[in-house]
């Protein structure tokens, strides 16, 4: 457009804007949190543990008394069919795999892992590897410990493998965070080029770890269609480079967010060293809410027919959102973003320079978004030009909502920017 019809652009979407204003709208697209009719789908597990009935394990356990460590039987059973390892290979946690990863990271920076020198504060600059746009909670868990943070660029197949390659050369650089399935915020999932990449990796740091949280594991929008992720352990296994990652996952979004558990995935030289420190800080976990999970969830085919049912709760949100974003912007020329076929998030990015503006205007309008840059390490966005959408909470017609005013602000920030310009 020339500067004119810039001009007339800007001045008849600020209008627009104006109008939804007036509305006193109250909408949020910031969190990627179930909505609670979601949340009902699992009501039934409250029912299965009566006064009356066995509360013990497969093996005998009494399951209302201290013990068993790294879980029971059939939820290692369980867990380990979702992260794609053996039963021997899982510890099972309690309702948060943020919290396994915290905890992890703690025994890295206190004793190290098998494969190096010790612990990891002994060391100075300890740096992790963050691919960005990423999950922001990760980067803070490594920012907790004062570690640095590395952004390093994403691509349409996963991170890019020759920066890891090349940045792991350093002995200073200790792991690395990976989303591998509907990566947060992308959507991608990891190519098996990429997989097999991350197997054959050679760090200087000998525990070197890879922090793989396959939170979206089977979390498709479209049953039966959805990502192939290749199996990362199986790939490690025929490298014989196994102890180099920690895998995570939880039914946080498939049970109750709250209230689900966790697991972590690895090799039983890993799983050992993780029982050795975890037994100094738990006798075990929540050994009840595991046997209503596989009271609820016996086996994967339960969990699928589960994932079912809440993948069309939330198609139609992630479909409402998409038709806002190609109505509004296709034309427009200052924008691009992902069309995931799973996990809760959806990347838009701007012209450099438009996302906070972007946010604010949203804000001010009664739409919540997710801060602009929370995707980057301590939240920087370089280009400050990528926002986070999670359509999950909202009902449908405020997610289309939203998002129609979200394409509104999209467009006068990036109008205002060229003008500036």
């Amino acid at each position: 457009m020339s500067r004119t019809q810039l001009e007339s652009e800007l001045a008849a979407l600020k209008k627009e804007y104006e109008g939804y204003k007036a509305k006193g709208l109250k909408l949020d697209l910031s969190r990627g949190k179930p909505e609670r009719i979601q949340v009902e789908l699992s009501l039934p597990m409250l029912d299965l543990l009566g006064s009356g009935d066995s509360l013990s394990a497969e093996d005998g356990t009494d399951l209302c008394n201290y013990g068993v460590l790294d879980g029971i039987p059939e939820a290692k059973r369980l867990m380990a069919e979702m992260l794609g390892v053996s039963a021997g290979q899982v510890f099972i946690g309690g309702n948060s795999s943020l919290n396994l990863m915290h905890d992890c990271m703690g025994i890295g920076f206190v004793h190290g892992y098998p494969g190096g020198s010790g612990g990891w504060h002994k060391e100075p600059g300890v740096k992790f590897l963050c691919p960005s746009p990423g999950y922001d909670r990760h980067f803070a868990v490594a920012a907790n410990f004062g570690f640095e943070l590395v952004s390093l660029p994403m691509t349409e197949e996963g991170p890019d493998m020759d920066e890891v390659e090349r940045l792991i050369a350093d002995p200073a650089v200790k792991g690395i965070w990976c989303v591998p399935k509907y990566q947060n915020p992308l959507g991608i999932t990891f190519s098996d080029e990429v997989v097999k990449r991350f197997a054959a990796l050679s760090p200087a740091a000998g525990d070197f770890r890879i922090f793989w949280d396959n939170a979206y594991a089977v979390h498709d929008l479209y049953p039966g269609q959805g990502d192939v992720l290749l199996n990362l352990m199986d790939a490690l296994t025929k490298t014989g480079k196994q102890d180099m990652a920690l895998m995570f996952t939880s039914t946080s979004k498939i049970t109750f967010p709250g209230a689900g558990i966790s697991a972590i995935g690895a090799s039983q030289n890993n799983i050992a060293w993780i029982k050795k420190q975890m037994g100094q800080q738990t006798i075990g976990y929540d050994k009840l809410n595991q046997l209503r999970h596989v009271r609820f969830l016996p086996d994967m085919k339960a969990v699928n027919a589960l994932m079912v049912k809440h993948a069309d709760f939330l198609r139609p949100k992630f479909e409402a959102v998409q038709e806002a974003l190609d109505t509004g912007l296709t034309d427009s020329g200052v924008a691009c973003w992902t069309k995931p076929r799973g996990g809760y998030f959806i990347s838009l990015d701007l012209l450099d320079g438009c996302a906070k503006r972007t946010v604010t205007l949203c804000k001010e309008a009664g739409v919540v978004m997710t801060d602009a840059g929370a995707p980057f390490p301590h939240g920087k966005d370089p280009d400050d030009k990528n926002i986070r959408i999670a359509p999950s909470f909202a009902r449908i017609p405020e997610a289309k909502e939203a998002a129609t005013l979200l394409c509104i602000c999209a467009k006068i920030a990036c109008a205002e920017k060229l003008l500036a310009d």
